[in-house]
């Protein structure tokens, strides 16, 4: 019997099917979608309009992504709105002249919860109430130098039940009625400014602290704050920053009426420029404040050692400033004693600083990161050897106008202090030393800095971020170096002999820069087309038209402005 002849099975050729199509970008979800436009933004803030041109679905992509408006023209709001249907935060602050009819023709926009007025005039009581109506979940307020504004107007903001921040600064005509009105009308209040606000006594006050109890910060600096205030602040039982600078009407029999009084939440107080304020004033403070965090008591009266050893009943205080202030004695001694747990320190323009009491003080303050010593004019190498040998953790160090230091001094802080972030040496004797963590330096005035300190930076400085050279001996080749540090993003260059424009347009082109301060005499010099181009990049230029000038001003003008401020 024959056997079956063998089947042969034809082999299966697997078809090769094309690649499937790239996602398009409908499918994205908008989370996604809106990593990648911030991610563009953060690089360059007019990548946005380029991506709104490419299609109608990037266009309405970019629609669905912005969050923050800045309008240059008020008739441009409603389509302004309409076009960006998701935004959060409209800045009107652009717009020196808005209408009532403006604000009138605003359509609603439940997304909206912020809006800026701090630079608009023209607008009233009724374009407030139109606001108020048009985004009825408004919780951020700004209308600081509203000049015009009085209580009729701030009737119609307490319509804004939701409203958590306001700032009122400049708005002179509000009085405790119209205060009245936002306390009741707005309960959830946090943060509030009342500065310059000079009809406000302690009836507004009262009532303030008896409807907003959630309130957190309270500004009443410049204002007619008196001793019958004080019991009114003192029952905001969750009051944490209270600014009463330039409040002249405090004195120590106003302080003195806090002894019976405690208030546990308070951590930030801001007392500068209070005059009439002593050392048994600042006793009275720390008594009814022991949780206190951060205390200015700057351009005050005289530091005593009474009242620096007040300050050891305030065991968590991390921040003393006491700028312009004058020591007596042993008062800056009796801060080594007293503070121990200081972090930040400040003695700007402060007299009676010698090294004797600086050498002993910052020994005793082991987590110290910041000290600023502006125009402490009579500390020495042997300050500078204390600071950097006892604080090797300093991230912020201010020594401008300090001219008894030596370069040979400054060149410790290169060497010891290795994590600085910030380094303040305007018009000192600083020659070319760098320092690696540095993210800002401002060298003006610095006259012995030339091309190679800039290289020292270029190599060891990665992380600067922002720099000033005005009056440097830097030059075209210092420029260029500096160009190489890919973060730099912000320099100031004005009298600066050595560089040349064809320098300063090496530099330009080849560093990142998003902001450029020059002396107008550059802006004829370099070609207009190369600056339109690094313009395109994200840069912005400022064009400042200063004459050259060495002198330095005398540390004492404060005093002149602010009495110009209280006068006004």
């Amino acid at each position: 019997m024959a056997s079956p002849a063998p089947t042969h099975h034809a082999k299966r050729r697997r078809l090769a099917l094309p690649p499937p199509p790239p996602p398009h970008l409908n499918d994205l979800a908008d989370e996604l979608l809106f990593l990648i436009l911030d991610r563009a933004a953060a690089h360059d803030p007019r990548a946005l309009k380029s991506f709104s041109l490419v299609s109608r679905a990037c266009h309405a992509a970019e629609s669905r992504h912005r969050r923050v408006l800045r309008p240059f023209r008020p008739d441009l709001l409603p389509a302004a709105l309409a076009r960006y249907p998701a935004i959060s935060h409209l800045d009107l602050s652009l717009c020196p002249r808005l209408p009532d009819a403006a604000l009138a023709a605003l359509p609603a926009a439940p997304f909206v919860s912020a809006v800026d007025l701090s630079r608009s005039r023209g607008f009233g009581a009724a374009g407030l109430a139109a606001l108020v109506a048009a985004f009825p979940n408004l919780t951020d307020l700004d209308l600081s130098n509203g000049l015009d504004l009085g209580d009729a107007a701030a009737a119609e903001v307490a319509k804004a039940r939701r409203l958590q921040r306001l700032s009122l600064s400049r708005c002179k005509r509000i009085t405790d009625m119209g205060l009245g009105c936002i306390a009741v009308g707005c309960p959830d209040l946090r943060e509030l400014s009342l500065k310059w606000c000079i009809g406000v006594t302690h009836l507004g006050l009262d009532l303030l602290a008896l409807k907003c109890n959630k309130l957190n910060i309270l500004d009443l600096s410049y204002t007619m704050i008196v001793k019958k205030c004080f019991p009114a602040i003192m029952k905001l039982q969750n009051l944490q920053v209270l600014l009463l600078v330039g409040c002249n009407g405090i004195d120590d029999d106003a302080l003195t009426s806090l002894d019976q009084e405690c208030s546990k939440s308070l951590q930030v107080l801001d007392m500068s420029n209070s005059y009439n304020v002593t050392h048994v004033g600042v006793l009275s403070i720390v008594k009814a404040m022991p949780n206190l965090l951060e205390l200015n008591l700057s351009y005050c009266s005289p530091v005593t050692p009474s009242m620096s050893s007040s300050f050891e009943m305030i065991h968590k205080l991390q921040t003393l400033k006491l700028d312009g202030c004058q020591f007596m004695d042993d008062g800056l001694k009796s801060i080594g004693k007293s503070c121990v747990s200081l972090r930040e320190l400040s003695l700007s323009k402060c007299s009676g600083v010698t090294d004797t009491d600086l050498s002993f003080v910052v020994p005793r303050l082991k987590n110290l990161l910041k000290l600023d010593v502006t125009c402490c004019r009579k500390i020495t190498d042997v300050s500078l050897a204390a600071i950097t040998t006892s604080c090797p953790s300093l991230i912020s160090l201010r020594m401008e106008s300090c001219s008894l230091v030596s370069s040979k001094g400054l060149q410790l802080i290169g060497r010891r202090c290795t994590h600085l972030e910030e380094l303040d040496l305007t018009d000192t004797d600083l020659d070319d030393e760098g320092c690696r963590l540095l993210s800002k330096l401002d060298i003006k005035k610095c006259f012995e800095i030339n091309d190679m300190g800039m290289i020292f930076l270029s190599q060891f400085s990665h992380n600067l971020r922002q720099i000033n050279l005005s009056y440097c001996s830097v030059t075209d080749i210092g420029l260029i170096s500096l160009s190489s540090i890919c973060g730099l993003q912000n320099m100031t260059i004005v009298h600066l002999a050595g560089v040349t424009p064809n320098g300063l347009i090496a530099a330009l082109m080849v560093c990142g820069l998003r902001k450029v301060k020059l002396h107008e005499a550059f802006k004829s010099m370099v070609p207009s087309h190369m600056l339109k181009v690094v313009e395109a990049r994200g840069c912005l230029f400022q064009w400042i038209n200063k004459p050259y000038q060495v002198a330095v001003e005398p540390c004492d003008v404060w005093k002149q402005q602010s009495q110009d401020l209280l006068v006004q």
